[in-house]
């Protein structure tokens, strides 16, 4: 059995919405019924069929070929297999994914990971704002899984999170951890202004010195024994990520402001 893969045959006019095409949405479905799905593009539905040219039959394994950053919600709701991503992908990759693994060898819109509880998703690239925030009017963010990200994230990243692993190697934007709820962040770049603001708890990992607001308060210098076997943890993973191994870094508590009992803490060179 070979992937199941959608080539995109041009870049469409409007967004796709391609909430549809995982493996467990098309489990047990033959060629013609994949083929047959409707896809919404903006006021319109489309066959997938009229968008991808479609090879393969194995749905535990699906392949997205010459993306773009108008395929929304890939692997949306996802449960279980494996989806990879050659080129760009829209917003909301990963929206609410469950399990399984996404690869992008791309870079991500905003809201990516946003509601994830379960599985990996690896961006080879860049993500925009909001990375594994809350979507608007919602207060849950990403509430489990890993999320890797080689490149660079935008604002807001980790907004309202509630559990889970976010694994930045690039920079981060503004806000980065903000109204954080529980879970780890790590940045290996710099990062933009006000870390961690109205952060509840969880754990901030920083590597580059931030810029932080009054209301986080400097605990001095500390040596973790926790941070070994965080280290531990990551010893498997792709990436920058699995060669940490410091135990000393400077912590600050807070967002004191929004009585949080979170953390930041900021590695020494």
């Amino acid at each position: 059995m070979s992937a199941l893969t959608f080539t995109l045959k041009k870049i469409p006019q409007q967004r796709i919405d391609c909430a549809p095409l995982t493996p467990n949405m098309l489990a047990g479905k033959s060629a013609a019924d994949i083929g047959a799905i409707l896809l919404q593009s903006g006021n319109e539905t489309l066959r997938a069929d009229a968008l991808f040219d479609i090879s393969g039959d194995n749905v535990a394994e699906i392949v997205f070929a010459n993306g773009c950053d108008k395929l929304d919600y890939i692997g949306a709701a996802m449960q279980s297999g494996r989806i990879t991503i050659h080129g760009d992908a829209g917003w909301y990759l990963g929206f609410r994914k469950k399990g399984g693994d996404i690869v992008l060898r791309g870079n991500a819109g905003d809201f990516a990971a946003s509601g994830m509880t379960g599985g990996l998703l690896h961006i080879h690239g860049n993500a925009g704002d909001f990375l594994a925030a809350a979507i608007p009017g919602d207060r849950k963010g990403m509430a489990g899984g890993l999320v890797i990200v080689t490149g660079n994230a935008g604002d807001r990243a980790g907004d309202q999170m509630r559990r889970g692993i976010v694994l930045i190697e690039g920079d981060a934007g503004d806000y980065c951890a903000s109204r954080m709820i529980a879970g780890t962040i790590g940045v290996l770049g710099a990062t933009g202004a006000y870390p961690g603001y109205g952060m509840k708890r969880g754990t901030l990992l920083l590597f580059k010195p931030p810029k932080l607001h009054a209301t986080l308060q400097d605990c001095g210098m500390h040596t973790l024994p926790f941070l070994k076997l965080m280290a531990k943890s990551f010893r498997d993973l792709p990436g920058k990520f699995a060669h940490l191994d410091q135990t000393r870094a400077r912590r600050y508590a807070g967002d004191l402001a929004n009585d949080g009992k979170g953390e930041i803490l900021v590695f020494s060179n």
